[in-house]
């Protein structure tokens, strides 16, 4: 069993750079790894470039040139998507409430006690929680997101050990994440980090972020190759990559 190391923080204190892009000026967070190929990656933060020591910034800016239309089409979509969920209304925090859970909902049933308690029934998929009196919205919320993180560290620390004992592989270490939309990550030092918001979606969903990180310990990239290693103990990939989509897209407003 592998101790999980406290989560990372998620903002990138490396500075921004910009550049002129035809009729636009892309910001992008410039990262140096030990890659072979400089590699880019569209999140909540905007355009994160990855590159090797040895490749100088112009090199990397005329790499963003040719593959601006690429950038730019997902960027656009990131925001779509984004400002589409933010328009959702967000869960009301009462009794009775629904919230999204392993790919179904469970509902929130509230009641005053002496003390503050969480007790699961998997039976009727109720979350009770006892609250003290005058306990404030902010505190449920955190209550049920610290009660989601803990379901989430000890299945996806399961779900790591089986597809690694599947992909032959071992990793240094998990911990959760909070990103935004990033929903895993994997380094050099093959410390993988799961967003702890993947326990809102269906097991399968879960097991394929799982999958995908897994298989950055054998390739850093997303090759051929690195899919070919998904496909050895995931095949369906390209369905489930296209389900996490469109479920993340219907995610209901809970903790921003």
């Amino acid at each position: 069993m592998r101790t999980p190391e406290p989560p990372a923080p998620e903002v990138d204190a490396l500075p921004r750079r910009q550049l002129l892009v035809g009729q636009f000026i892309l910001e992008y967070t410039l990262r140096r790894s030990t890659r072979r190929s400089i590699g880019f990656m569209i999140d909540d933060e905007g355009l994160r470039v990855t590159a090797p020591k040895r490749v100088s910034l112009a090199e990397i800016d005329n790499a963003i040139r040719a593959k601006q239309h690429w950038i730019i089409s997902k960027l656009d979509e990131r925001r779509e998507r984004r400002a589409a969920r933010l328009q959702k209304p967000p869960v009301a925090w009462e009794d009775g409430a629904v919230l999204p859970y392993l790919g179904g909902e469970l509902k929130l049933r509230l009641y005053t006690a002496t003390r503050n308690r969480t007790d699961y029934n998997a039976d009727t998929r109720e979350l009770h929680m006892g609250l003290v009196q005058g306990a404030t919205e902010t505190l449920l919320k955190e209550r049920v997101r610290a009660w989601m993180q803990q379901q989430a560290k000890v299945l996806f620390e399961q779900r790591l050990d089986l597809y690694a004992a599947r992909l032959g592989v071992e990793y240094s270490a998990f911990a959760l994440s909070s990103a935004g939309t990033r929903w895993g990550s994997c380094t050099v030092q093959r410390v993988i980090r799961l967003n702890w918001r993947l326990i809102h979606f269906s097991l399968p969903l879960i097991d394929y972020v799982v999958a995908h990180e897994l298989a950055h310990i054998l390739e850093m990239n997303h090759s051929a190759k690195f899919w070919s290693a998904v496909g050895r103990i995931y095949p369906a990939y390209d369905d489930a990559k296209a389900l996490l989509r469109k479920r993340a897209q219907e995610l209901p407003v809970l903790f921003s």
